[in-house]
């Protein structure tokens, strides 16, 4: 049994719904490169996927942790958006990743999977709570459920909600960019 087969298919639960046509908000984040991302003032293809936490080696999951529906599958769609970064910088897309953990911690997984882009941290859910985003809580932690969505000139032009199987979620939205 492959380990997507093991994962806990996510269903739309409509949450995601209101983001299409929205703009970003005036809202900056950390990145992983000490950057601070002003979401304003992106422009043209921007892709943001959102997802609830990375995981590492030194740390145990949450207990239930691979019961929750969409809660696994965070490095395999990290790793996935890798692959594929040579694909987005030939189509001049800007991927960043977006979880509410700290850009610290964030740090540490880029660096041991070798990340090409930039991890933002909306660790305050200011990001979340503007977008009304989708989230769940696991030991007192609110994290933000697996959402992704392409940006042009800051607009949400197209949502990726939920987002199954995760490995499979950076092919979907190239396939989908190339058809702009």
């Amino acid at each position: 049994m492959n380990q997507e087969n093991k994962l806990v298919i996510p269903i739309d639960d409509g949450k995601c719904d209101h983001l299409l046509n929205m703009k970003l908000p005036k809202l900056s984040l950390n990145s992983t490169d000490n950057n601070t991302i002003d979401l304003s003032k992106l422009e043209g293809l921007t892709v943001l996927y959102f997802y609830p936490r990375m995981g590492r080696p030194d740390v145990e999951n949450p207990v239930g942790w691979g019961n929750i529906a969409g809660a696994s599958g965070c490095t395999p769609q990290s790793c996935s958006f890798k692959e594929h970064q040579g694909e987005f910088d030939r189509l001049n897309v800007t991927v960043y990743g977006v979880s509410t953990q700290s850009s610290s911690y964030q740090k540490e997984a880029v660096d041991r999977l070798a990340l090409p882009f930039e991890i933002l941290s909306d660790e305050n859910l200011d990001l979340t709570e503007t977008l009304n985003l989708p989230t769940f809580e696991v030991e007192g932690v609110i994290l933000t459920k697996r959402v992704t969505l392409i940006c042009k000139d800051r607009e949400i032009i197209k949502v990726f909600y939920p987002v199954f199987p995760p490995k499979e979620n950076a092919q979907e939205v190239l396939s989908c960019i190339e058809k702009f």
